[in-house]
């Protein structure tokens, strides 16, 4: 869904799939005319071997964060200090990045992200295979590896900058609200009544249309309304995520 709250692609997950490897392969797929840089992800989204090839793939990917006490920051080095925010990094010997692996094995990370840009390679099944976090794997040793200093710049970003937080959350809602306004515009049932996985993707993207549409019928709705009152002023706030469904609903 890009920031203009229009649904750009919307794929049929099974239940027990890990959702997170199917971003990419839907954005790679995209023929609009909307450029994507910046991607907002729910919590699976925090995964090292998705931030890892995100990297790679030229998107700033930008989750929402889970379980913070759970998760290490890692140091450049193991005599990396810092005065005001050392605890919250690992352990200076075993929480290190390993320079070295990520630059050994720099040729075998392009060589797996050129195929996925040419529509070759499926994101979703290397990310399925990199997922597994094989020791023998040296590849996706590296994608993890990569992982890890994307997602200490993220977590230091979180920390420090109010502009990330903000947009993670109001991005993350937005979806969560659209989703919902999909809900209440399904035909007699919000159920998929089917158990054949092609019906369960036409039944999603037949509905995905209509609240395009939709959407954008309220807008332009509103923007006659607004025109009647005269003047439009530049500084007024936009309605929240909650007040933007209900403007959706009462068109």
């Amino acid at each position: 869904m890009s920031d203009t709250c229009v649904a750009l692609f919307s794929p049929f997950i099974p239940c027990g799939v890990w959702e997170a490897v199917y971003p990419f392969e839907g954005l790679l797929r995209n023929r609009s005319e909307v450029t994507v840089d910046i991607v907002h992800g729910d919590t699976q989204g925090q995964s090292l071997p998705v931030l890892g090839l995100a990297h790679m793939l030229g998107v700033e990917l930008l989750p929402r964060i889970r379980s913070w006490k759970d998760l290490t920051f890692c140091r450049p080095g193991a005599t990396a200090k810092y005065r005001h925010i050392d605890p919250l990094f690992g352990d200076p010997e075993r929480d290190v990045i390993d320079w070295r692996l990520t630059e050994n094995h720099r040729q075998d990370l392009m060589r797996v992200v050129l195929p996925i840009r040419e529509g070759r390679l499926s994101p979703a099944a290397l990310l399925r295979r990199l997922g597994n976090g094989s020791k023998r794997n040296r590849v996706s040793q590296a994608y993890r590896e990569l992982g890890r200093v994307m997602r200490t710049i993220v977590l230091l970003r979180f920390l420090s900058e109010p502009e990330p937080r903000e947009s993670i959350q109001s991005m993350t809602n937005e979806v969560e609200a659209f989703h919902r306004f999909g809900n209440w515009l399904m035909f007699a049932s919000d159920v998929l009544q089917d158990n054949d996985p092609d019906h369960q993707e036409k039944t999603i993207k037949s509905n995905e249309l209509p609240a395009n549409r939709l959407t954008f019928h309220t807008a332009v709705d509103i923007t006659s309304r607004t025109r009647r009152f005269g003047t439009w002023h530049l500084d007024m706030e936009p309605p929240e995520n909650e007040a933007a469904g209900r403007l959706r609903r009462a068109a």
